[in-house]
């Protein structure tokens, strides 16, 4: 049985910022935007909405290095891996066959199947690195480093 989920307001509003917002965003971040546009609307509501979008596969979520989880609305449907500016939050989505091959590659080689994984690459984007951009510029709060090693470059 397919759970029903209403549609209300407060969901259409989070979906409305969500849209708007091409950075990942914190779930304090996108609850304050909903409140300064005048949402009556609960920190707790945000975040089982947000749970729920992520669980149905409608929004990316990525760890920051303190362990808080971001959102970000998805751009696509498939599998896909994130580039995400350390500066400014910029994210874009990119596909990784390689990265594929090295995961399936390591976990038949360790006796591990139906595996799932997620890769985000931190950088700095052009803007950010701009001369213009870098005096007193503010760093963004970085994703979480991996706990596996990189997959192999390419020769």
């Amino acid at each position: 049985m397919v759970p029903v989920t209403r549609e209300t307001r407060q969901k259409r509003a989070l979906a409305e910022v969500l849209e708007g917002s091409p950075e990942f965003r914190s779930a304090q971040d996108l609850h304050a935007s909903l409140r300064s546009r005048g949402e009556k609307i609960g920190l707790t509501t945000v975040y089982n909405q947000l749970r729920a979008l992520a669980e149905a596969g409608q929004i990316d979520t990525m760890r920051t290095d303190d362990g808080e989880t971001l959102y970000r609305r998805c751009g696509s449907a498939r599998h896909h891996h994130h580039l995400v500016c350390r500066v400014c939050g910029r994210a874009v989505e990119v596909e990784g066959p390689e990265v594929e091959e090295w995961a399936a590659a390591v976990a038949a080689e360790h006796g591990f199947g139906d595996v799932a994984h997620t890769v985000e690459v931190v950088g700095t984007c052009g803007g950010c690195s701009s001369p213009s951009r870098r005096p007193g510029r503010a760093r963004a709060s970085r994703p979480a480093a991996g706990r596996h090693p990189a997959p192999p470059s390419r020769p």
